[in-house]
């Protein structure tokens, strides 16, 4: 059966509490937002030059509250609400037109969708603040369900300037390093290295780009990623292989959102959460059993409950 959300949260696994809040050598406190930016490992190590002090109730997530989002007058996501911790897998399923796109792309920041209320908030920063480049830098990845083709831009150079672009000022990517990683990361989504020196998606197949998405992941580490219908468009044996790339990256130090409309793609991602998403808001959650539950019984069985939002 689904689960209840306060039954969700007490099967989350957390990292450790960091350490209450400290002050600096000059006696001022840094903010919440600025101490995970100073120092984006987990848990807290402060050293003996420059403390880094953390709100003791704080906990690393990307935290969707209160969303509306509309286009023109037509309001798509509701009062949705929503949290990832780092480590955490979590699927949204549901039926066309339920907003589950709209939110990847609000998260990511496009800009042709309004936000009306509600916050987006990753490490305690509200992202709804960011230009789209400045997510990226301050670490969230997008996957996106049909991926541009960039003419002229070969996918070494691509990622050389995105890798390079989250470098601290000043500091230069090493080449051999750069490409020692990307060989590293071409040979596990089994991507021939001579695409390197292709333009970016242009020519590939449906399998060939959202392979290049998750080698764009990979390289770029991101401490939250939204993959959305990673699974559109791909065989079985593309699906194999970009799951086992997805799944290499899990980890305690990622938090991944994943977007579906099908229970397939979970037979190879497993998650931790799955929620289930109709008119623009979340009605179900629990765990991976409910995707089963849904490919046995599909969609209309729950549209009943799509006037009963939960928190997820």
């Amino acid at each position: 059966m689904p689960k209840s959300a306060p039954e969700l949260q007490k099967l989350r696994v957390h990292p450790p509490l960091p350490e209450p809040c400290a002050k600096s050598d000059v006696g001022k406190a840094y903010s919440r937002s600025a101490c995970v930016r100073q120092n984006p490992q987990w848990p807290p190590s402060p050293s003996p030059k420059k403390w880094v002090c953390f709100d003791p109730l704080f906990m690393p997530q990307l935290e969707i509250k209160n969303l509306r989002v509309a286009i023109g007058e037509n309001e798509i996501i509701r009062d949705l609400s929503l949290s990832v911790g780092l480590g955490e897998m979590h699927a949204i399923m549901g039926p066309n037109g339920s907003g589950k796109s709209t939110l990847a792309k609000v998260i990511a920041g496009y800009p042709d969708y309004k936000v009306t209320s509600g916050e987006v908030l990753m490490d305690g920063e509200n992202l709804l603040d960011f230009e789209p480049d400045e997510r990226a830098r301050r670490g969230l990845f997008m996957a996106f369900q049909y991926p541009s083709e960039v003419p002229g831009v070969t996918i070494a150079n691509f990622l050389r300037a995105a890798v390079q672009s989250r470098l601290p000022e000043g500091e230069e990517l090493e080449a051999t390093d750069y490409y020692a990683k990307l060989y590293e990361k071409m040979d596990l989504l089994e991507i021939d290295r001579s695409f390197t020196s292709r333009a970016v998606n242009e020519g590939f197949s449906g399998g060939e780009k959202k392979r290049c998405e998750i080698l764009q992941m990979a390289m770029l580490e991101p401490r939250y990623a939204v993959l959305d219908e990673t699974d559109s468009g791909l065989d079985i044996d593309a699906l194999k292989v970009v799951a086992n790339g997805v799944n290499s990256l899990r980890g305690p130090n990622l938090g991944v959102l994943l977007i579906t409309h099908y229970q397939r793609l979970l037979n190879y991602i497993v998650p931790d959460f799955v929620h289930v998403m109709v008119h623009g808001r979340m009605v179900r959650s629990g765990g991976k059993e409910l995707a089963l539950e849904l490919e046995e019984k599909g969609y209309d069985w729950i549209r009943d409950h799509a006037e009963e939002p939960v928190a997820a």
